[in-house]
């Protein structure tokens, strides 16, 4: 049976991960057998490469689902990375407080806050690809390689480009509706296990027949 606590799920393969076993940052939430590969850096740093802009006085939040696939480079920028447009200057003057004699604690006026980034399960993350603040991305979507995500993903949609723009679903609106439905990542491991076939032969059919 599949076990989804194991740092490296395959043998002798120190790329790939479960990155939920390895965030220590409890602003970051992820899901059961989310993973993520790095061929450049020891994928176990993944907090410190690819979680960027990411200070704990803003308090914002990674929440990432289930069975997502992580590509290589992947990088999640926060709102820290942004100054604040409002302003008739980018330049972050309450960053500088002591320089300016500000109040410290409006530090965060520097920037424009959008929120959190969120993303569903069962989404694949292409090579490079960066996601901004205040993105949401839905179950079952692909962010193609080094797209740059501005926008909300709706599920079971691919992106790509530079900003990221919609391609085509992956499926009609009935299956994507269905799956949406059934959520088959919330099954139990032996539920998943019995129905990997039809999952990977695409046998929503067989899937819907399940029990909840």
């Amino acid at each position: 049976m599949a076990d989804s606590m194991k740092r490296y799920p395959r043998t002798k393969d120190t790329y790939t991960i479960y990155l939920k076993n390895v965030i220590t940052n409890p602003n970051i939430e992820i899901g059961d057998y989310t993973m993520y590969h790095d061929f450049l850096n020891d994928p176990t740093t993944f907090e410190k490469n690819n979680v960027l802009y990411h200070y704990p006085i803003n308090h914002d939040k990674l929440i990432i689902g289930k069975f997502c696939s992580i590509a290589c480079g992947a990088k999640f920028l926060f709102n820290s990375a942004n100054h604040a447009k409002t302003s008739l200057s980018t330049y972050p003057f309450p960053l500088f407080f002591e320089e300016w004699e500000l109040d410290k604690n409006n530090v965060t006026e520097s920037w424009d806050n959008k929120g959190n980034i969120i993303i569903g399960n069962d989404v694949w993350i292409g090579f490079e690809a960066v996601i901004l603040a205040g993105v949401t991305i839905g179950d079952g979507a692909i962010i193609g390689t080094r797209a740059v995500v501005t926008k909300d993903v709706p599920p079971y949609t691919i992106v790509g480009g530079v900003p990221a723009k919609p391609i085509r679903k992956r499926f009609d609106n009935a299956t994507i509706s269905e799956l949406l439905k059934i959520k088959w990542w919330d099954w139990s491991e032996e539920k998943i296990a019995q129905n990997i076939q039809a999952i990977k032969t695409g046998n929503i059919d067989l899937l819907s027949m399940e029990k909840p």
